[in-house]
């Protein structure tokens, strides 16, 4: 996987997570310090979960080897498709703002619900041979940065920017397990 690929991966796995600070920094303002907090729990969570799904990959990846390629695409296009029409679906609605519960039970439930799509990116990651671990650490940095700024920009801009980081990383995705599987079956020059 290319640098290029690993860093829209990157970013794709952190809309998410970023929607989901933006939100939490609109609904109250915190300071730095709690932001940076936030982050890193989003940065350790976000990073082990491909690691998880990428262990579980290669499990299957000896069984599946003639189709892995189309297993990473429907995969990084699932997640891609999910993540874009999430964002499209709700990107117009206007929701009272709910209260968000402070503490660090609630912010691990916001980080794991953020990053299972992440598993299951790691999973299809497993069946093309990549380094996870360069990956991982990739998506948890850009994670905790994004993160971090979500929270502390979320009450100047709201909630609703965070949609439309949620629908261009949907996209990202997709693109990304396209181009795998145009690779794989010789469709790019080369």
């Amino acid at each position: 996987m290319t640098p290029g690929a690993i860093a829209i991966l990157s970013l794709s796995m952190s809309t998410d997570a970023f929607a989901a600070a933006v939100g939490r920094g609109a609904a109250h303002r915190p300071s730095l310090a709690p932001a940076l907090r936030d982050g890193l729990t989003f940065w350790i969570i976000e990073a082990m979960t491909p690691v998880i799904g990428w262990s579980l990959g290669l499990i299957a990846a000896e069984v599946v080897q003639q189709y892995d390629h189309w297993i990473a695409f429907v995969l990084l296009a699932g997640v891609g498709a999910h993540m874009a029409w999430h964002g499209l679906a709700n990107r117009h609605a206007v929701q009272p703002a709910a209260p968000v519960r402070r503490g660090l039970i609630p912010l691990i439930a916001v980080a794991l619900g953020t990053s299972i799509d992440a598993a299951a990116v790691g999973v299809g990651l497993a069946f093309i041979g990549v380094n996870i671990w360069v990956i991982a650490l990739c998506i948890g940095l850009t994670t905790f940065t994004l993160t971090t700024l979500g929270m502390l920009i979320g009450a100047r801009v709201g909630a609703r920017f965070g949609k439309y980081a949620e629908i261009l990383g949907g996209l990202a995705l997709i693109a990304i397990g396209t181009l795998i599987l145009a690779e794989h079956m010789g469709w790019m020059g080369g």
